[in-house]
């Protein structure tokens, strides 16, 4: 890539996503009323058109290896909010309303336990 195409990546309006060699990218959730990280995931070029198209969260999934729309099954979707992409554009920052607990194990946010001297400790 060229000075003036990294320059325009990082500092002009143009959206043009760097994705890593799995064709991925890291996407960071915060509940955008207080502000908290519900939880950490990845897009591909197909997660972020539909995010973008219907404003609810879309991710990939590395371990099944596909799309998926995050509450379709729970109904614990996320609404987005806002759509924020780094600099460089490799990582998005997704600022949304969430309908339901974020996390699987059915708590708000996925970061729910800290490390305390080597043991995990759950806070609230």
């Amino acid at each position: 890539m060229t000075h003036d195409q990294n320059a325009d990546r990082e500092s002009g309006s143009q959206l043009n996503p760097k994705y890593d060699s799995n064709g991925l990218m890291s996407a960071v959730v915060t509940d955008d009323s207080s502000g908290a990280v519900l939880m950490i995931a990845f897009v591909n070029a197909e997660a972020l058109a539909l995010t973008q198209e219907t404003g609810f969260a879309h991710f990939y999934s590395r371990s099944r290896q596909s799309l998926w729309k995050k509450g379709e099954t729970s109904g614990h979707v996320l609404h987005v909010s806002e759509l924020l992409i780094d600099c460089d554009q490799d990582a998005l920052w997704i600022k949304a309303k969430p309908a339901g607990p974020t996390c699987h194990t059915g708590v708000a946010s996925c970061f729910y336990r800290k490390i305390e001297s080597g043991k995990l400790e759950r806070v609230e």
